[in-house]
Order: C-alpha cells, then structure tokens, then sequence
C-alpha cells in the first residue's frame, strides 16, 4: 500500500522486484492517484505508474481517495478492506506512520484497520473475511527519522530496478529537477546494506515479533 503512487517505489521497490523475483505474487494498491501536482496530471501518473509496475513486475491498482486530504476514516477503512479480501495477501507493507506527510501517516494507520475489519463477520464489506498474517512498514522519504529497524531486506541484485522503476515518474521527478532525491534514495539503501554486510538494503519495522521455526535462509 501507498498513499500515492512512486511511494512503493521508494519505500520498497527493491524488496518488490525481489519477492517477483521468488514468484511472489505483488498488488500495489496505490489509495490516491498522487494529483494535483506541479508537473502531473491524472493521466500523466497513470502512465508512470503502470510502467513502473510492470518493471518491477507488480500488478497495481489505484483507488479514488483523495490526494492531500487522506483520512484514516470507516468508508475508507472499508474500501482497503474490501481489496484485501479480494486480493488475499499474507503480508500488507505500508508507509511507516510516523512522516512529514499527513498522507502516509493516514495510510500507514489504514493498513492496520483495514486489516482489522477485513476479518469482520456481518458486515457490509464485499467478499469473504480475510485477515491477513501482520502489516509490515518501510520507511517515509518525507522526514529524517532514524529508527531501528526490525530488519534489513537485501535488494543488492534490484537495484537497478528500483532506480528504472523511480525514474519512471519523470512529472515528479525530472520536470521538477528533483532527480537528486532518487540518488539520495538510493544512497540510503546502500548506507542500509553496510550496514548489514551487503551491497543494498530496504529497512522495515514490525510492531509484531517474529518467530522462526527455522533459522533463516543464508544464516550462520
């Protein structure tokens, strides 16, 4: 989930291209269409959008809720909730809530209550009750946190489809000479992976602990 589309991209473009990659199967549900902004236009974004999903691999969706003015409201709680019932994924990755943009914070704390109601029985949602097994937050570009990470996911081999897939959205990047912000980006990734012995890395955070039955593939 994002709260516009490319917000997937930055977060976690890599670990997508990855989890494609292993024959994961991806939907990035994208809750507004990112517009208005200074370069864009709904159907400029939407071209931009597709091309980077089909880069990274993903299939993709886009609801209707309104940019700049995103709420963490019951009819938008039940929309998301209605497209994981539909979709049926074991992991929702969203915006970590806590961000400069009032966006991503209501997208971020949608995730986890759009979860919630997706399970409900006797209710007006389509679909049958789904829950899926936790929400999973990458982190915001909007504001220089520096948060422990719950883990560390490596996209060395992606990189250079995280940076196609980015590049894609030239309305937000190019036209507005912003391209340095894909580089810094990027150098957080790499900053990420030195920090755990690889080439790049994408951070994330779970509220949940996780158990392994077993250790780890690659673990020593």
């Amino acid at each position: 989930m994002g709260a516009h589309p490319d917000d997937v991209e930055l977060g976690m473009g890599g670990t997508v291209a990855s989890l494609v990659s292993r024959e994961h199967e991806v939907l990035i549900l994208d809750l507004t269409n990112g517009e208005p902004t200074p370069f864009g236009s709904p159907e400029i974004r939407e071209k931009e959008s597709q091309k980077s999903a089909a880069i990274l691999g993903a299939a993709r969706k886009t609801l209707d809720m309104p940019n700049r003015y995103l709420e963490e409201t019951i009819e938008n709680r039940k929309k998301i909730a209605a497209e994981i019932r539909s979709f049926r994924p074991d992991y929702i990755f969203a915006p970590y809530p806590v961000d400069a943009h009032p966006d991503h914070i209501a997208a971020g704390n949608l995730a986890e209550s759009s979860r919630f109601y997706s399970k409900l029985t006797k209710s007006d949602i389509p679909g049958e009750p789904f829950f899926p097994r936790r929400v999973i937050y990458y982190f915001p570009v909007h504001i220089r946190l520096r948060m422990e990470p719950s883990y560390v996911f490596d996209i060395s081999a992606h990189m250079d489809k995280k940076r196609a897939a980015i590049q894609c959205y030239e309305s937000q990047f190019k036209a507005g000479k912003k391209e340095h912000i894909i580089e810094s980006v990027l150098n957080e990734n790499k900053y990420w992976g030195f920090q755990t012995g690889v080439e790049a890395g994408e951070p994330f955070y779970q509220r949940e602990i996780t158990l392994f039955e077993n250790w780890p593939e690659g673990y020593r």
